[in-house]
């Protein structure tokens, strides 16, 4: 098996530092899409990672993080929810009641 190079170990670490960066950034009662997350940190395309990245990593708000389409987690979508409505957002039908989306900004979600 082939061993990464320090460059591409460097790459995904600062990848990684990047989404970790912006999701904390997120604040309670809003939410960002994964494309968002990526765009943000530099890495526009990179959404799937992004979704690895929360998996992996402790101590993130991973729920104010959802679809582009509103749509929570496909794992742990209950607690997502639940922990949104806590913040007083609005959850109906395993999606978050998004106002027309803005790429340019995080979006505040009514309560």
């Amino acid at each position: 098996m082939r061993r990464p190079s320090a460059p591409s170990i460097e790459k995904k670490r600062s990848f990684v530092e990047a989404v970790r960066a912006v999701v904390r950034d997120v604040g309670r009662g809003q939410v960002v899409s994964y494309g968002e997350v990526a765009r943000r940190a530099g890495y526009p395309g990179a959404a799937r990672a992004v979704g690895n990245v929360l998996a992996n990593s402790m101590g993130l708000p991973w729920w104010r993080v959802v679809r582009a389409n509103g749509e929570l987690a496909a794992h742990g979508g209950e607690e997502q929810a639940r922990r949104l409505r806590r913040e007083g957002m609005a959850v109906k039908n395993g999606r978050c009641q998004l106002p027309a989306y803005s790429k340019a900004r995080t979006i505040r979600l009514p309560s």
